[in-house]
């Protein structure tokens, strides 16, 4: 062979990324906000952006025990509190306020009844609304205007007018409605009383967001039955150990990740794959920690524990992509900038109009309307609009065995419209066996399948597997090898004692001058026309003769190339196969396109050059080689079952390494844009209704104005039904 052969590089097959600063602070913090990008605290509080309460931290390391809980239930405990007291002391305050057609109310003398108003209503905003209004300061102090600045201000104008009203009359000159002075202490009250009650329903719709997380992080048992010195002893789950010896038995969960050594049963994977049918697992197969044991008993070996194993590594790649913002998310911040700012001008504007040009008494009409622009400006809705969904939808997408990097990969998958397919190990099992070895005239098939076969022997390559496999099936025993060369997207190169041996391609072979004779060149074409990688064993640059290799295609592809192009992709396989081999298998599947004899670096080039054409690309691939492209592309899908290079280069994992899921992704990616739209659309039109209604817009043609009471119950609404419209993604099949 030419001592020029070109060499692989030990570095350009992966990358490394920088953690983004938010994951970075997300995985040391105790407590997050669920909307804020970055923010974080070691103690429990509010957001100083947003106002909105910080969520226990899923990826947070748990230095305290279990018994103290994760903060968010005694959040719960404290708002339900609070709702029951405010609601009890602001209802005599309604009753005096709007019932005075009542037999006892209307006895009240008014003076008596706004005393007794302001008895019952002020301990509601000032002690049981406390956290409303230290938020409110909180946004005032830090010039981080938020939803609780609107309800602050809101909630104060109509207690502190009243308050006025009640203790300095004669400042407020000619300001009395019929039967006296006009009092807003109930709007205030209720205001109180609605928003911690719309703050208890989205804490608890908003809890529910992180159900898939937290489903995830309750499959691992607590303890598990270690073999030790013949005897099974119950030992908590934290103490496994690499090697030890587990006794699973039938309905158990399986602790963690290893192989079994002893039995047999089958295994639910559903909870980390998705795939409904139980898994056949004997000597030697692969066990998944957190996956459900069937009706068999078997033992096995711990070979991952702890953060190494599939379910932790789910749960924080899972935790880390919900913390990530999607580019959607933009819209909303640049609106959030100047909204509540925007809000306040408008209010005041309202106040000066009605107090101005407004029906007696216009103070009075000028304080409600003011407030009732304040209290039903939402902000909040606007920013749960995209995180609430990401956080649903990259949850739900962890059950189905799919794991997104993070919510731009979301927002990016629903724009592909090329998916570009890597063969063998991707549409292939990658598990090839060798189907015939045709030596040259002169040489046994043996002996050309023991040279190759010693030389596969240090390469990790599927296709080497094969050859060795052969060899060992036919007890042939392996001479030793030195000088061992790996050459991309070549073949194997090395001396088994003085003489050189290549095992690889021929068109490898052909750019380097070696050719093959006619009657090899024909037997190889028919091989590869049904569907058989040919490599071509080489001794001291003299052709030895063919060995022929077939990958079984997965029972699945088939299925999910179709599902695929129902959904209006355009695929292309991309393989470094020979060019008959993989149109046999394009063929096979009704695949689009097919570039087949492709080195790495010839893959890299098809999706930049795809990408100039502005396609936005998928690259699906599992093995070292695709390494490049996959970083490449807009969004690089991987074999769960693949490399571990391939998965840290993609922004995509196929836990079960089934294309069938990748269909899921796609569709799960269009769905929760779509939800985000809707969120958006929403939010957009709530604000852009509400203000003008609130401002008293329909009151010159109607007579009718919003009362703030109103105005607060649908503020409340609003976010809820953005997180629970974003819910729905939780039932995405």
């Amino acid at each position: 062979m030419p001592s020029d052969a070109p060499k692989s590089c030990p570095h350009c097959s992966s990358h490394e990324e920088k953690p983004a600063p938010t994951a970075s602070l997300k995985s040391q913090t105790t407590y997050i906000c669920p909307m804020c990008a970055g923010v974080g605290s070691d103690k429990p509080g509010s957001c100083p952006q947003c106002g909105m309460a910080l969520e226990k931290n899923p990826l947070a390391k748990r230095n305290e025990p279990e018994c103290c809980g994760d903060g968010g239930d005694d959040e719960v405990k404290d708002l339900w509190w609070r709702v029951r007291w405010s609601a009890a002391m602001t209802i005599p305050v309604v009753l005096l306020s709007m019932g005075m057609d009542l037999p006892v109310i209307r006895s009240i003398p008014h003076d008596a009844s706004a005393w007794m108003q302001f008895v019952w209503a002020t301990p509601v905003v000032f002690w049981v609304g406390w956290p409303l209004l230290a938020r409110f300061l909180k946004s005032l102090r830090t010039l981080r205007f938020n939803m609780f600045t609107l309800i602050g201000l809101g909630v104060l104008a109509a207690w502190l007018y009243s308050t006025l009203a009640l203790f300095a009359p004669g400042t407020l000159p000619h300001q009395a409605g019929h039967g006296g002075m006009a009092y807003y202490f109930e709007s205030a009250a209720v205001i109180t009383v609605l928003v911690l009650v719309g703050q208890l329903l989205e804490l608890r719709a908003r809890k529910a967001t992180g159900s898939a997380i937290r489903a995830l992080m309750n499959l691992t048992p607590k303890t598990a039955l270690v073999v030790r010195d013949g005897s099974e002893v119950e030992t908590p789950v934290e103490e496994i150990q690499v090697g030890d010896v587990i006794r699973i038995k039938p309905g158990t969960r399986i602790p963690v990740d290893g192989v079994v050594m002893e039995g047999s049963s089958s295994v639910d994977e559903s909870m980390l794959t998705g795939e409904s049918m139980p898994q056949t697992k004997e000597t030697k197969s692969a066990v998944t920690g957190g996956t459900v044991n069937g009706n068999g008993t078997f033992l096995m070996r711990a070979e991952r524990v702890g953060a190494d194993t599939m379910l932790s590594q789910i749960v924080e790649m899972t935790a880390k992509a919900q913390a990530s913002r999607a580019p959607v998310q933009r819209i909303a911040d640049r609106v959030a900038a100047w909204f509540v700012p925007a809000v306040v001008g408008v209010a005041v504007l309202t106040f000066l109009l009605w107090w101005k040009f407004g029906p007696e008494p216009s103070l009075g009409f000028a304080v409600v309307n003011a407030v009732a622009v304040l209290i039903i400006a939402c902000p909040c809705a606007l920013g749960l609009a995209t995180p609430m969904a990401v956080t649903v939808g990259l949850g739900r997408g962890a059950q189905l065995g799919v794991l997104i990097k993070n919510a731009e990969t979301l927002e990016r998958l629903q724009q592909i419209d090329i998916v570009m397919l890597d063969k063998t190990g991707t549409l292939t099992e990658g598990r090839p066996s060798v189907i015939e070895v045709v030596p040259l005239p002169g040489l046994s098939a043996r002996d050309l399948l023991a040279c190759a076969a010693a030389i596969e022997a240090l390469s990790e390559h599927p296709i080497a597997t094969a050859i060795v496999n052969a060899a060992k099936e036919r007890d042939i025993p392996l001479a030793t090898v030195t000088d061992f060369q790996a050459i991309t997207g070549g073949g194997v190169l090395g001396n088994i004692g003085e003489n050189e041996v290549f095992v690889g391609q021929a068109s490898f072979l052909k750019k380097n001058g070696v050719l093959l004779d006619a009657e090899c060149l024909s037997r190889s074409s028919q091989l590869q026309a049904a569907g058989c990688t040919v490599v071509v064993v080489v001794l001291n640059e003299k052709p030895l003769g063919l060995i022929a290799i077939k990958d079984k295609i997965k029972e699945t592809t088939p299925q999910a190339i179709a599902s695929l192009h129902a959904l209006g992709l355009k695929l292309q396989m991309i393989t470094g196969d020979a060019l008959a081999t993989a149109q046999r298998v394009a063929q096979d599947l009704g695949i689009d396109e097919v570039a087949a004899e492709v080195s790495p670096k010839e893959k890299l080039l098809h999706v930049y050059q795809a990408r100039g054409k502005d396609r936005h690309v998928a690259f699906a691939g599992d093995g070292i080689n695709d390494a490049p492209a996959l970083a490449a592309a807009d969004v690089g899908i991987a074999m769960g079952t693949g490399t571990d290079v391939a998965i840290q280069s993609a922004s995509i994992t196929l836990v079960k390494g089934d294309l069938r899921s990748l269909r899921q992704a796609f569709a799960l990616s269009r769905e929760t844009m779509k939800i985000i739209r809707q969120n958006l659309w929403f939010a957009f039109l709530y604000n852009g209704l509400g203000i003008p209604l609130a401002a008293g817009l329909l009151y010159p043609m109607t007579g009718w104005l919003l009362n703030p009471m109103i105005a607060s119950a649908a503020m409340s609404l609003s976010s809820v039904s953005v997180i629970l419209n974003s819910l729905r993604l939780r039932r995405y099949e």
